[in-house]
C-alpha cells in the first residue's frame, strides 16, 4: 500500500475504509490538495466542485462508521470526463457553443451507477471539443499537459482524465473511447485504461459518433479498473444497444478471475499490425512486454489479423459523426469551434447515405476477421501507440502530414470499428522518460480476460507514476 494517500489506489482506499484505518474526508482531501497543487500546471480538471465532495465524503465516513458502505467504491474520490451528464455541473463538452446556463438534471448511466456506490465526484476533467481528437486542448479550457513532461501532450480525448488519475487527483476517472480516447492518454500519461466491449457501460445521451464510442475506467491499477466496471456496467433501460447484464442481480464482479493469469493462453503479437511504422524504442519496449506474457505461462506467437483497410471505413463514421454534432449548430456558433473539428465535419457533410452503409460493410468484413482471429489466438498484443508524446497544443507530430489524428494512432481505431475489449497497460519509459503503452484487445464480451492478462502483466511490471 502506497503510504501517500493521494495515490493509493481504490482498492487500497475500500480496504481501508472497511477496517477504519482510513477516511474517506481524509482520502477526499488528499485529492483536492493534490488537484490544488497540480491543476493549475497541467490542467486537468475544468471544474472542481471541493464543498460537494467533502460534504460526501463525510456521509460516506459515517457510512463505513456504522458498517453500512453504500456501495463498492463508497468514498472513493472519483472525476468525470467532461462530456458526459452529471446532475448539478455544466456539461460543456470543451466546447464554447454550449450555454452553461441550463439546467443539469441528469446523470449519465455510468455516473448514476457511481452515486449510487457511494463514489466521491470531485468535478469535470478536461476534453477537447465534442472529443474529437486525439490530443486535450480546446478554445474553451486551454492545453491539458503530460506529468511526465509538461512540454508534451498527454493525449485525447480523455487527457484530463489521464493526467488527474496519473497525479493523484483522484483515484477512479470516467473516459470516453471513440478511436482511441481512453487508451491514447493511458499509453502517454503511463496509467491503465480499459475500452470495454461496445454496450458493456450503457451510455446516454448516445454519441453523435455512434456505435465507435465506448465508456471506460481510467486508473492506477488493473484492480481498481476491474472494481470500477463492476459498478459501471450495471443495467440502465436508457440505452438501447446496452447488453444483458452479467451476473446475479444484473451485476458483475470483474475482480472475482483477475488473479487467474496467463499460463496456457495463445496470444499473438503483432508489432506493426500490418506494416505501421513504430518508432524503435517504442517497438522494443513492446517487444519486451510481449515476451513478458511469454515467461508467465502464455504462448506467444508473433500473428498479424491481416485486417481490411480500417482508415476509410473509420474516417466515414467518424466525419459523419463530426457533421451531426455541427448540424444542430448556428452559423454564429460554428464560428466558435475547433477549425480542425469544422474540416471533418464539412467533409462528413459531403457523404451520401450510400458512402455511409458502404462503410458498415467495409466495417463488418473488419468485424468478422478479428472474429475469425479469435478463433486461434485468445488475445492480440499490439503497441498502444506508434511514438511517445509529442509536443503540446498540435494535434499531431510535427513530422505527421496526414489527415489530423488518424495517422499517428493505427493501432486503436480499428477496435472501436469491431467493438472488441481492448485496454493500454504502460510497458516502460523511453530514454527521454516518457511511457510506452502495451495494448491489449481481446474477443467480444472478454472484458473479463483482458482484465485478467492485464493484471498479470501489472503484478510483473508494476505501474510506476510520474514523478511530481
Amino acid at each position: 500500500m502506497s503510504n501517500d494517500l493521494a495515490v493509493m489506489t481504490a482498492t487500497e482506499m475500500v480496504a481501508g475504509f472497511r477496517d477504519g484505518k482510513l477516511s474517506p474526508v481524509e482520502a477526499t482531501q488528499a485529492a483536492l490538495d493534490r488537484i490544488a497543487a497540480c491543476n493549475p500546471k497541467f490542467n486537468a480538471f475544468n471544474l472542481i466542485d471541493a464543498e460537494g465532495a467533502l460534504a460526501a465524503a463525510r456521509k460516506a465516513e459515517e457510512r463505513w462508521r456504522i458498517g453500512a458502505p453504500r456501495g463498492r467504491v463508497d468514498g472513493v474520490p472519483t472525476s468525470i470526463k467532461d462530456i458526459v451528464l452529471t446532475k448539478g455541473w455544466p456539461t460543456l463538452r470543451g466546447s464554447k457553443t454550449v450555454d452553461p446556463n441550463q439546467p443539469w438534471e441528469e446523470d449519465a448511466p455510468c455516473v448514476a451507477r457511481l452515486r449510487e456506490h457511494g463514489a466521491v465526484l470531485l468535478g469535470k476533467t478536461t476534453t477537447p471539443e465534442f472529443g474529437w481528437k486525439g490530443v486535450t486542448d480546446s478554445a474553451l479550457t486551454g492545453i491539458t499537459r503530460n506529468p511526465w513532461n509538461p512540454e508534451r501532450t498527454p493525449g485525447g480525448s480523455s487527457g484530463g482524465a489521464a493526467v488527474a488519475v496519473a497525479t493523484g487527483m483522484g483515484a477512479l476517472a470516467i473516459g470516453t473511447d471513440g478511436g482511441g480516447s481512453v487508451r491514447i492518454p493511458a499509453g502517454f500519461t503511463g496509467i491503465f485504461g480499459l475500452k470495454p466491449t461496445f454496450g458493456r457501460v450503457p451510455a446516454y445521451p448516445l454519441s453523435p459518433f455512434g456505435t465507435l464510442a465506448h465508456i471506460g475506467p481510467m486508473t492506477r491499477s488493473v484492480a481498481d479498473a476491474a472494481l470500477m466496471l463492476s459498478v459501471i456496467s450495471e443495467a440502465d433501460a436508457r440505452d438501447w444497444y446496452a447488453l444483458p447484464p452479467k451476473g446475479t442481480g444484473g451485476a458483475a464482479d470483474y475482480l472475482s478471475d483477475l488473479e487467474a493469469g496467463v499460463k496456457g493462453l495463445r496470444i499473438a503479437f503483432s508489432p506493426s499490425l500490418g506494416g505501421k511504422p513504430v518508432a524503435p524504442e517504442i517497438a522494443a519496449l513492446v517487444a519486451a512486454a510481449a515476451q513478458r506474457f511469454a515467461d508467465l505461462g502464455a504462448v506467444v506467437e508473433e500473428a498479424d489479423p491481416a485486417l481490411p483497410d480500417c482508415t476509410e471505413p473509420f474516417r466515414k463514421h467518424w466525419y459523419a459523426g463530426a457533421a451531426m454534432v455541427l448540424s444542430a449548430l448556428s452559423p454564429a456558433q460554428k464560428r466558435k469551434v475547433d477549425p480542425g473539428l469544422r474540416d471533418i465535419a464539412k467533409e462528413g457533410a459531403t457523404y451520401r447515405a450510400l458512402d455511409y452503409l458502404a462503410a458498415v460493410k467495409q466495417r463488418e468484413a473488419i468485424g468478422v476477421a478479428m472474429n475469425i482471429f479469435h478463433k486461434t489466438y485468445d488475445l492480440l498484443l499490439t503497441p498502444t501507440l506508434p511514438l511517445p508524446a509529442f509536443e503540446v497544443g498540435l494535434e499531431q507530430p510535427k513530422t505527421e502530414d496526414g489527415a489530423h489524428w488518424l495517422d499517428w494512432t493505427p493501432f486503436t481505431y480499428p477496435f472501436n470499428l469491431t467493438r472488441q475489449p481492448a485496454a493500454s497497460v504502460p510497458c516502460g519509459l523511453t530514454e527521454a522518460g516518457l511511457p510506452a503503452g502495451l495494448q491489449i484487445v481481446g474477443p467480444l464480451y472478454a472484458d473479463a480476460l483482458v482484465l485478467r492478462a492485464a493484471r498479470a502483466y501489472e503484478r510483473a511490471q508494476p505501474i510506476r507514476l510520474p514523478p511530481l
